[in-house]
């Protein structure tokens, strides 16, 4: 299979019709039967491959950064009587574990953008759905704020994962159904087991959706929901701004952007990242950031490193470890963040870079990778650059006179927060809160942190000196190597989330967790399991021994 790449345009789309009426954007969900990402399954019923996700998540990117006079989002089906029936199950049952999870993984990460997109931007959101709606197609219908479902006797939303499959809505659907929509949970247990699913007024007392409407009055139902909508959205005012091409150049194993570059060492199952500082002071007002558009420093690093991040999550399955180094400037990445900061108060493109920065780096906090960040003598872990190393899962700084130094920011203390809505330095002390104090209280007195004051305070794990240092960061990089990679994702997902549960952590760290699991019982994978015997005359035959 080719590699899968995530850069897309709406000009290239084939899934998505994206057009703009004044204040309303509208997503018309039309898949083409032969529209797969890879061959050997075709794409009935607006079912979905990962081809459809990739063209949604740029889309809502545009609509974020390009159309900021968007007040409301209609997401709707352009097919007869079919919103979208879900994941295709050809594709799921065809493809390798690692890949299942992967797409449930990245789904889940845009439609908790699409959840972004009405409560950080203020684009409200809206669900039009006039026809049948499974599965995967009623969990993108449940990101949105309002689902408006026709009343024709036929149409139903259902998740008909568990009585007809064996596995479990993958992209938050149960989660959703309590926590967001408050289903009571009897009634969320019956409808999840109901293949067949519910319509019209059962499914809006049920809380399953917000509004039915008979087909004659659907489109003056939807007219007065979006004028709603638009009239409680946010203000956006400005020129948008393109987003324009990355345009890495990939030389085998080493893939370049302009300021982040990925290595990929497979015989060793090591990726090496290496992120670069600004070059050029930050634009300090509104209009100079605007000026500089997509090429500024923290939009377009930010969004290389996302793209790396997913190159390596799909393409790149057998790296094990990733390292992370940074160069530069530390000054200079400090008065980057200083100017969003002070600029986002009033200016909704700022504010828009500081929401895409921190999409990426719950994005980094999600890598079912071991991460390492290595803070040598050419280091620039500062401000938003800390993050990285404040996400790794160990940090090895080195101890020499006139060494490596840290640095924070203000946006170490509350714009970048984790899933569970604490900031790394929350998640970092989360027994010891009062640290958090300490590293702020020396940010306003000292500015840098050395490595002995980095020790000090808590922010790395191992402080090696010159002469153990090669040694002791080979060890243990070749000891992460060794260890069994399912163990070792699920150790590291476990330790990342401590602290209170949010939405988003049950969607990743248990929801997922069952689902990767499950993916790989016979009940669902085997000779006849559900996805196997999916669309055959055969019924699924299941081992039932509870485990």
């Amino acid at each position: 299979m080719d590699a899968i790449r995530f850069e897309t345009h709406p000009d290239r789309y084939r899934h998505w019709k994206l057009r703009f009426e004044g204040e309303v954007a509208t997503l018309d969900l039309d898949i083409p039967e032969d529209g797969g990402l890879r061959p050997g399954y075709v794409l009935k019923q607006n079912s979905y491959d990962l081809g459809v996700d990739i063209e949604l998540a740029d889309a809502i990117q545009r609509i974020r950064f390009e159309h900021p006079e968007v007040k409301a989002l209609v997401v709707s089906g352009a097919k007869d009587r079919v919103f979208c029936s879900g994941a295709n199950i050809y594709m799921l049952g065809s493809s390798t574990h690692a890949f299942k999870v992967n797409f449930c993984k990245f789904t889940n990460e845009t439609r908790l953008y699409l959840e972004d997109l009405a409560e950080h931007s203020g684009v409200r959101t809206l669900a039009a759905l006039t026809g049948a709606c499974a599965g995967g197609g009623y969990e993108l219908a449940m990101a949105c704020e309002r689902i408006l479902l026709v009343d024709d006797g036929s149409s139903a939303v259902s998740l008909p994962e568990v009585p007809l499959l064996g596995v479990l809505p993958g992209t938050g659907g149960l989660t959703r159904l309590v926590d967001k929509r408050k289903v009571r949970r009897d009634l969320a247990d019956a409808f999840s087991t109901v293949a067949e699913g519910v319509r019209g007024k059962r499914a809006l007392a049920w809380g399953l959706v917000d509004r039915v409407e008979k087909k004659s009055g659907f489109s003056e139902a939807l007219k007065e929901t979006v004028s709603e909508l638009v009239q409680g959205a946010k203000e956006r005012t400005g020129q948008g701004v393109t987003l324009t091409p990355l345009a890495p150049e990939r030389d085998g194993e080493v893939t370049r952007y302009r300021y982040v570059e990925l290595r990929v060492d497979a015989e060793a199952r090591v990726a090496h990242l290496s992120i670069s500082a600004p070059e050029e002071p930050t634009p300090s007002t509104a209009e100079a950031l605007r000026a500089a558009g997509a090429d500024a420093w923290a939009l377009r690093m930010f969004r290389e490193l996302d793209d790396a991040l997913l190159d390596l999550r799909f393409n790149h399955p057998q790296i094990g470890l990733l390292v992370l180094r940074t160069t530069g400037s530390a000054e200079q990445v400090l008065a980057s963040d200083a100017s969003l900061i002070e600029l986002a108060k009033t200016d909704w493109f700022a504010s828009e870079i500081l929401l895409h920065m921190r999409r990426v780096l719950k994005r980094l906090d999600l890598m079912a990778r071991t991460v390492f960040a290595i803070v040598d003598q050419d280091t620039c872990f500062a401000g938003s650059l800390l993050e990285l190393a404040l996400a790794a899962d160990r940090s090895f700084m080195l101890d020499v006179d006139d060494g490596p130094t840290l640095a924070c920011s203000e946006l170490n203390f509350g714009a970048l927060p984790m899933a569970s809505g604490l900031t790394r330095l929350e998640a970092r002390f989360y027994g010891a809160p009062e640290q958090v104090g300490k590293v702020r209280e020396h940010m306003a007195s000292e500015g840098a942190i050395d490595t002995e004051a980095a020790r000090e305070l808590g922010l790395v794990t191992y402080t090696p000196d010159d002469i153990d240092w090669e040694d002791e960061v080979r060890i243990a990089m070749e000891e992460r190597a060794a260890f069994s990679p399912d163990a070792l994702t699920g150790m590291e997902a476990s330790l990342r989330f401590v602290g209170p549960e949010t939405l988003e952590t049950k969607i990743f760290g248990r929801l997922s967790a069952w689902q990767n699991w499950i993916f790989q019982r016979p009940n669902a994978v085997g000779e006849r399991g559900g996805l196997t015997t999916y669309g055959t005359p055969e019924r699924p035959k299941f081992n039932f021994d509870r485990t």
